[in-house]
């Protein structure tokens, strides 16, 4: 039986059970009142042919009522408190609505009708629900025998056939019931003694039929796109879903401990870009490198993989003491003989930069502080000036002044047409790391790539956070889409950067296939073992200010230029007036430090491609 049939059915069995209980619930009261043999005859069957001339308008109330407070769209069989108030809910909604229109019509009842009405109709209401999960719950255990845990495998290849045998041999109470395998040549076949039931498309009914409690995906060859369809097919099923991961089959000694839960990494669809170079340790060994904004998510990272490089110093720069000091503690912790120095300052103090590069002369820097937070730079946008352009162009100054080596920036596909002060600054900083590169001894580069996965401010962990609290989850636009990379992915472009950098180069990412943040939200919320629109609500709240609906990664005019990694592409410089950009820049400068209140137009003047009003 598919899903949708097996749903219809359902719900017809509990539009039935309704109208029974409207049915009952009108018929009740009479008895408790006059006595089963007295509704015959006298006062009392006069009162019951009226209620039964209208039962037909209560009946559609009832179940209007149900309809809209969505009680044949729940899964049952998780009845919980909260569906027990939906069903009190439904019953003085419905009593409140039957009494007002008997008022408007003059159709008198006797005086105890109303509240036995109420409590027979809201008692069998929520005793026709509750009774699914007491009959699951009952059928669960007697399937049990000595609480046994149900175990569906994906996959039937060599992987599939170490798992299950660990499982067998295993203390634990583990049942393979079934096995999935899209090969239709294995399809009836046995693995281990487990039947290969077949395909995909089996994965919903034989969840239900073997009575599953959990679902390991066991492909660890398979690609992450495949993963996630069946990620998205598993989570229809109540079952918990959890993977073997392709690391896992260079595993000799255990592949169960392997099995992991599912994250949201797994629902990207692609791999992860991790661009391995044994050049790196040779690059960063025995230099100074400097990391600003080091406390934040890809300045940590960046610095985690340059200490386990063994420079010579690492010196990291940040305004936010709370995270940089965790950071701090942290590298200490696992690099006891790294020599690391964390200063507290802001980028956009140039005297105090000015010492730090005179007392520690980086041969390396890597620019991660700014503002990013789009909605907040579009209500303080001298703040994103401040931080984003000032302190760009102090570091670079200092660079410079101080012959660094290599200065790598990071920026985002914001700066691509900004249509947000946010991204209209970074791509101010995309053009002073272009002008400087120009005049200067220092290889200036950018890298740009989308949001990323996990980080702090991202939509990931606000959507987590609103699903744990019980929604509803925040969306903008049904239509919204973003690219999407990793913490591990960003930094590791960033370092292939620093090591592939000539000067002038915005180094852009082959992110593959936009994600649909609807999509996102509905599979984070699956992944928590919620069903969505159903017990977590998605709510649009419409796009704010600033915020695309589309994003984009290259400039129609920057050109695409292959590197001989397939994944990482360099946008072509655009040609700038070095001197007016630079005086327009000092004039933005001073404005933003004046706090002037129409400061856009001047970011327009200076940055052509910003659109505020682009909707796209």
């Amino acid at each position: 039986m598919s899903m949708n049939v097996k749903k219809k059915y359902s719900t017809a069995i509990f539009v039935i059970a309704d109208i029974a209980t409207a049915i009952i619930s009108a018929i009740m009261p009479y008895i408790f009142r006059f006595g089963i043999f007295s509704i015959k005859t006298g006062i009392a069957r006069s009162f019951l042919e009226i209620t039964l001339k209208w039962l037909p308008l209560d009946i559609a109330i009832f179940l209007a009522v149900n309809v809209a407070l969505k009680l044949y769209n729940r899964v049952w069989t998780y009845a919980s408190v909260g569906e027990l108030y939906d069903c009190a809910k439904s019953a003085v909604i419905t009593e409140a609505l039957c009494m007002a229109y008997k008022m408007i019509f003059g159709i008198y009842m006797f005086r105890s009708y109303y509240p036995f009405n109420f409590m027979i109709m809201g008692m069998l209401l929520g005793m026709s629900r509750i009774s699914i999960r007491v009959i699951r719950g009952a059928q669960k255990r007697r399937n049990k025998k000595g609480d046994t845990h149900n175990v569906m495998i994906i996959g039937g290849g060599a992987a599939a056939t170490m798992l299950i045998k660990e499982y067998q041999l295993s203390s634990r109470r583990i049942k393979i019931c079934c096995i999935i395998d899209d090969n239709p040549e294995k399809k009836g076949k046995r693995l281990m003694d487990v039947p290969i039931i077949g395909g995909r498309e089996n994965i919903v009914n034989a969840a239900d039929k073997y009575d599953v409690d959990e679902i390991v995906i066991a492909i660890p060859s398979a690609a992450p796109a495949v993963i996630r369809d069946l990620i998205m097919i598993c989570q229809e099923t109540s079952a918990r879903v959890r993977r073997l991961p392709a690391i896992a089959s260079t595993l000799t000694d255990s592949l169960s401990s392997a099995v992991r839960d599912i994250n949201y990494e797994d629902l990207l669809g692609r791999d992860t870009v991790i661009i391995k170079n044994p050049e790196l340790h040779a690059f960063l060994n025995d230099k100074v490198v400097m990391v600003t904004g080091g406390g934040g998510s890809i300045g940590s990272e960046l610095c985690r993989q340059i200490v386990a490089n063994e420079p010579k110093k690492l010196v990291i720069v940040d305004i936010y003491e709370n995270s940089t000091y965790e950071l701090e503690v942290e590298l200490r912790r696992y690099y006891p003989n790294a020599d690391i120095e964390v200063l507290i300052a802001s980028v956009r103090d140039y005297d105090r930069l000015d010492t730090i590069f005179a007392a520690y002369r980086p041969d390396v820097i890597y620019h991660a502080a700014a503002h990013k937070h789009v909605p907040l730079m579009e209500t303080s946008p001298n703040e994103a000036i401040k931080n984003n352009c000032l302190g760009t162009l102090n570091l670079a100054k200092l660079a410079d002044k101080y012959k660094v080596k290599r200065f790598v920036m990071i920026s985002t596909d914001k700066a691509v047409r900004p249509t947000n002060v946010m991204g209209a600054t970074k791509r101010i900083c995309e053009m002073i790391v272009q002008t400087y590169n120009k005049k200067s001894e220092t290889e200036f580069v950018a890298v740009r790539f989308g949001n990323v996965l996990g980080s702090n401010g991202s939509v990931i962990p606000l959507f987590l956070k609103q699903i744990d609290e019980g929604g509803p989850v925040t969306l903008t636009h049904r239509e919204i889409t973003r690219f999407f990379m990793t913490i591990p992915e960003a930094v590791s472009l960033v370092l292939t950067a620093g090591l592939m950098a000539k000067g002038g180069e915005i180094f852009i990412l082959d992110m593959g296939e936009p994600v649909k943040i609807y999509d996102l939200a509905c599979n984070l919320i699956k992944m928590k073992g919620y069903v969505p629109e159903v017990d977590i609500k998605i709510e649009v709240v419409g796009l704010r200010p600033g915020e695309k609906l589309y994003e984009e990664l290259l400039m129609s005019e920057e050109g695409l230029q292959e590197t001989e990694n397939k994944k990482i592409h360099i946008g072509k410089p655009i040609e700038i007036d070095e001197k007016v950009f630079l005086d327009k820049l000092d004039r933005l400068i001073d404005k933003a430090e004046d706090n002037m209140a129409n400061i856009r137009k001047d970011i327009k003047d200076i940055c052509p491609t910003y659109n505020p009003n682009n909707e796209k």
